[in-house]
């Protein structure tokens, strides 16, 4: 247990964030997002419709053993 005055403790200076307004920058960014979403091409798109996949199997011959 102290008893006394606290320390004083000075805080620290507060720097301003850096700011993106230069138009090389901006473009450059623009262009990476743009890049991004033409590689997520058709992985990022629904193939199928809201029933799934609606087409009736070709190989509905019946079970086969493996090997006979």
């Amino acid at each position: 247990m102290c008893i006394g005055s606290s320390p004083k403790v000075s805080s620290p200076q507060v720097q301003a964030a850096p700011q993106a307004a230069d138009d090389a920058v901006v473009n450059a960014s623009d262009e990476d997002k743009r890049r991004r979403r033409a590689a997520a091409g058709q992985k990022s798109t629904i193939l199928t419709s809201a029933q799934g996949d609606t087409t009736t199997p070709t190989a509905s011959a019946g079970k086969t053993l493996l090997g006979a």
